[in-house]
């Protein structure tokens, strides 16, 4: 197969910075450009990268009726033309999920349903298969709608760090981003220098959708009036709020140590002068890290909640109800949180 040198470079190298010895790889393969072009540039560098099997793992929601069941045809078939010759271990698994049916039983978002049980059965599919690496095809252009997004929902340094290069699935899985550094143009590009086709989500298009219309609509605006490297603007500001984040992070790590006490029965007791000597950005996040690891609602909290939160920890407020019927009540010298029954 041909590649388009600059761009297998690129993708090679993003492997190389992560420093893991892929054994084996899951490549998550929806049909679209970005994952049909994430896997024809991995099998190219497979012989030289990946010493383990190769899966080409694609979950068919049925969400779009014969579009999805075509989605699948159409990954078979790509399937089925690489195994013969890419010269790799090369294995394939689909499935078949009623996302609608499921997220309708839980009352919960279809879109929020649909990623997590994505994740869950790619992660399952990993662990079959004694593989420790999933790949998915989010690009530059994926970081930057993202980014927008999450700022005009009101994002902190968190959610500006975008979708991370790698992050921890399971146990023992990761997935990883090879694609993050590369503009979905240049993927474009690639798959017709090497005639390769792809299919075209047609919910994509559908300005219903918030992300759609920053792709289709305000990212256009921003790049022909404002910056025509929008993007790659966007992207580096992601990379820099993941910096400051994990700094910021370990220093609310710190705090946590230094300030919780010993449980009074279900409550959580926090020392209040140490916590109101802290910066109130640390209180906020260490407060973050407590929620995550009680596994309370977390994204119900939002900045308010968790300022408001902060300001009883500082002695502004006498106290605070708080999603999931969570309490929070300041004494003279300790804070106290938990949930009501």
């Amino acid at each position: 197969m041909k590649v388009t040198r600059p761009l297998a470079r690129k993708v090679k190298a993003w492997l190389r910075s992560q420093n893991a010895a892929f054994g084996g790889l899951v490549v998550a393969v929806s049909g679209g450009p970005d994952s049909v072009a994430l896997l024809c540039l991995l099998l190219e560098l497979a012989p030289r990268s990946v010493s383990g099997p190769v899966i080409v793992a694609h979950l068919n929601h049925q969400l779009r009726g014969a579009e999805s069941d075509a989605d699948e045809a159409f990954v078979r078939e790509l399937y089925a033309g690489l195994a013969t010759s890419c010269g790799v271990a090369l294995q394939l698994r689909c499935e078949l999920i009623d996302v609608a049916g499921t997220a309708s039983a839980a009352g919960a978002n279809l879109e929020g349903t649909a990623r997590r049980l994505r994740y869950d059965w790619l992660g399952r599919v990993a662990q079959e298969a004694g593989v420790a690496w999933i790949a998915t095809g989010h690009t530059a252009d994926d970081q930057a709608e993202t980014v927008l997004h999450r700022l005009l929902r009101g994002t902190g340094l968190k959610g500006l760090r975008g979708i991370a290069a790698r992050r921890l699935l399971l146990p023992g899985v990761e997935i990883i981003r090879p694609l993050l550094p590369v503009r979905r143009a240049d993927l474009l590009a690639y798959l017709r220098e090497i005639g390769q086709g792809f299919r075209t989500d047609s919910s994509n298009s559908d300005p219903r959708y918030t992300r759609n219309r920053i792709r289709h609509q305000l990212l256009p605006l921003l790049r022909e009036q404002f910056n025509p490297a929008v993007e790659s603007v966007l992207s580096r500001l992601a990379e820099q709020a993941e910096e400051a984040f994990h700094a910021e992070e370990e220093q609310a790590r710190r705090l946590l140590s230094d300030a919780e006490r010993p449980r009074a029965g279900l409550l959580l007791v926090f020392d209040r002068p140490i916590l109101s000597a802290a910066p109130r950005r640390l209180v906020r996040e260490l407060f973050r890290l407590v929620w995550e690891r009680e596994g309370w609602l977390v994204d119900k909290m939002g900045f308010d909640g968790w300022e408001r939160l902060a300001a009883v920890a500082l002695g502004e407020a006498a106290g605070v109800d708080l999603p999931g019927h969570i309490q929070a009540r300041c004494g003279e010298r300790v804070v106290q949180i938990g949930r009501v029954l």
